[in-house]
């Protein structure tokens, strides 16, 4: 585990499984029907239980690509689940990619602050079947949660929750590539 102090925050890489982390709100990497899916969603579902997850997703729905929204965590640790929509990655439109990324990250963050909730952990969003490269997909997350930390709120721990060790790497690289020195 790396950890970086941002203000009063602090920012978290670990290598694990999201759905199991204790904290207040957990960040599924959804898609813009708020539906059951694959990677992270499909783990996140199954763990929440399906069948509640879904009934609280269904009038929540659509949520367009760049925005947040919040259900109760269900049969998780994590009290609450924020439902990010990253991007499917353009190549063609790199910096549009950028800012839909950076607005899943933020707003996840500012929706965290509206509930008063003071822990979040992140999953690498829209870099599974969304096809981000996640090396790109690292530096735009962490100067999104950079930035939102910096600037207050509730939230005093954001952790990225990283499947395995090449994501956890990429994070890191880019972690010190933005100049965030371990806490």
């Amino acid at each position: 585990m790396e950890r970086y102090q941002i203000g009063l925050a602090t920012l978290e890489l670990v290598r694990g499984d999201i759905v199991t982390q204790d904290v207040d709100a957990i960040v599924n990497a959804a898609n813009e029907g708020l539906a059951e899916g694959g990677g992270v969603c499909g783990a996140i579902f199954r763990a929440a239980g399906s069948q509640e997850l879904a009934a609280a997703c269904r009038p929540l729905a659509p949520c367009p690509t760049g925005e947040a929204r919040i259900t109760p965590g269900f049969r998780l640790r994590a009290r609450h689940i924020i439902h990010a929509v990253g991007p499917v990655y353009r190549r063609d439109d790199p910096d549009g990619s950028a800012r839909l990324l950076a607005s899943a990250y933020s707003s996840s963050l500012a929706l965290a602050t509206q509930h008063g909730l003071t822990s979040v952990a992140f999953p690498s969003i829209s870099t599974g079947i969304f096809g981000y490269p996640v090396e790109e997909a690292a530096r735009v997350a962490l100067t999104a949660v950079r930035n939102a930390l910096a600037a207050g709120g509730s939230v005093t721990l954001a952790r990225f929750v990283l499947w395995d060790e090449g994501s956890l790497t990429a994070y890191r690289d880019a972690a010190r590539a933005l100049g965030l020195a371990p806490a």
